[in-house]
C-alpha cells in the first residue's frame, strides 16, 4: 500500500477515533473529576488532554512507513 493511501485512511481513522474520544473525555471530567480538588483536578485534564496519543501511535507510525520498493 502506497503511502498517500495509508496517510489517508489513517487520517481517517484518526478522526473517527477523535469525534468518540472527545466527547466521553468531556463526559468523564463533567461527571467524576468536577468533584474532585483542584490539583487532582489539573493532573487529571493534563492525563486525559495527551491519553489519546497512546492509541493512535501505533497507526501514526503505520502511516508513516516508507513505501516497498518496487522490483520493476
Amino acid at each position: 500500500m502506497r503511502r498517500r493511501t495509508r496517510s489517508l485512511i489513517g487520517t481517517i481513522v484518526m478522526l473517527a477515533f477523535i469525534i468518540i474520544y472527545a466527547p466521553l473525555a468531556m463526559a468523564l471530567a463533567d461527571s467524576r473529576i468536577s468533584q474532585t480538588p483542584a490539583p487532582v483536578q489539573a493532573i487529571l485534564y493534563a492525563l486525559l488532554g495527551i491519553a489519546w496519543i497512546f492509541p493512535l501511535m501505533p497507526l501514526i507510525s503505520w502511516m508513516g512507513r516508507n513505501d516497498p520498493r518496487s522490483d520493476r
